[in-house]
């Protein structure tokens, strides 16, 4: 018959292996992005999900960095939390030295991928896809460094569903308000199919020469008679399951 053994020996402890976070909890969807003539501007809705449930409607995941860059994340909140103060602690930096200096959208775009990439050779990621925008910038960093910059953006289920809309619509002469309308359009696209998206968004941009600048929520018109939407799937009576 085995017995139970206890150790107060404080070296025992360490034998246990380090531990990792091995998947995001609390997540966020997708970010849109895109260039227009003019600026640039970030579209994101503001729900939160614990696993499956739609748990807090006002995670707002599109910042400013400093006055010149505004930043939107998908994937886990709590490292997005963690990014964020890190960088206010780089613009608090710029300030400190006094040389006149500021970091603009580049240098925090290639800062975070330096962040990202040595979490990552750690193995200790933080789980977030990164969109950065400032004027005349929009790039893109993931949670293992991978970068590149593009006329637009988008993370999540949104470079499935609202990457080919973009593709179709897109024009480098873009005003303010066909870009504004142009992100409804995909973010609403993407409440209807993605089960983890809201139609309560926030709209940021940034022009040229201009503050970033983020809006309050607002929530998105729908519309839900469709034929797609009423019919009954896969040949099926009753409420369209599968």
């Amino acid at each position: 018959m085995s017995t139970l053994s206890f150790s107060l020996d404080p070296s025992a402890a360490q034998t246990t292996p380090s531990q990792r976070t091995q998947y995001p909890i609390v997540t966020g969807t997708s970010v849109v992005g895109l260039k227009y003539k003019g600026g640039v501007m970030l579209a994101a809705d503001t729900l939160c999900s614990y696993g499956s449930m739609a748990k807090y409607k006002d995670a707002r995941r599109i910042r400013t960095v400093g006055t010149n860059t505004i930043i939107g994340a998908s994937g886990e909140y709590s490292d997005f939390q963690s990014i964020m103060d890190t960088l206010e602690g780089h613009t608090q930096d710029d300030i400190n030295y006094d040389d006149g200096h500021k970091s603009d959208a580049k240098s925090i775009h290639s800062y975070l991928r330096a962040i990202m990439y040595q979490r990552r050779s750690k193995m200790n990621p933080l789980w977030n896809d990164l969109v950065i925008a400032g004027s005349g910038f929009l790039g893109y960093v993931d949670k293992i460094g991978t970068t590149y910059e593009d006329d637009f953006i988008a993370t999540g289920f949104g470079s499935y569903l609202a990457i080919p809309i973009l593709r179709s619509k897109w024009r480098p002469d873009l005003t303010e308000g066909e870009a504004r309308a142009l992100l409804e359009d995909c973010l609403r696209v993407l409440f209807y199919r993605d089960c983890r998206a809201l139609n309560r968004i926030q709209i940021a941009k940034v022009a040229e020469g201009e503050t970033g600048v983020v809006s309050e929520p607002y929530e998105l018109e729908t519309n839900w008679e469709g034929a797609g939407f009423e019919s009954t799937k896969g040949g099926m009576e009753g409420d369209g399951g599968w």
